[in-house]
């Protein structure tokens, strides 16, 4: 079965063009970075919730900010796993302030087989980052989606 996830990509051009992506927060992900960050993005059940709706959802829920307001592109469905499908919409991010996160958080057992549970943040940074760094920082199936945004704003 495969699990849908919709994101939110902010852009802005500052002077050359920007996307603003997410460190993945928790115990794994700490010390790497490379293929560690993320669109901000989660996952919604199609039919009950739009794709475009989660992605707002999800912003808010893992950055503690509301999007900017504004029209979003719709940049594609990509395949993030061979079981996860993800919507990525673009948002022009123009004067919006990498600062002020509250990021959620989630639970899990830590350290492993300890039977005790730890909370850690979902993401543990959020930064503006030009589009070549942006390729080596996002996990691999989210890559795709800085193509689609080049072709968009070209």
């Amino acid at each position: 079965m495969v699990a849908w996830s919709a994101g939110l990509l902010l852009y802005r051009r500052h002077p050359a063009l920007e996307v603003l992506i997410a460190h993945m927060g928790g115990p794994f992900w700490a010390s790497k970075d490379s293929g560690a960050w993320s669109i901000p993005k989660g996952e919604f059940e199609p039919g009950a919730e739009e794709p475009r709706d989660a992605a707002r959802r999800e912003f808010v829920e893992e950055l503690g900010l509301e999007p900017p307001a504004g029209e979003w592109a719709e940049l594609g469905t990509f395949a993030a796993t061979s079981s996860k499908k993800l919507v990525v919409f673009a948002g022009d991010g123009t004067g919006f302030e990498a600062s002020g996160f509250v990021f959620g958080e989630f639970e899990m057992e830590w350290p492993p087989r300890s039977g005790r549970t730890a909370a850690f943040p979902e993401v543990d940074r959020a930064e503006w980052t030009d589009l070549d760094a942006a390729r080596e920082r996002l996990v691999k199936g989210q890559r795709p989606a800085l193509d689609a945004l080049e072709r968009l704003l070209v």
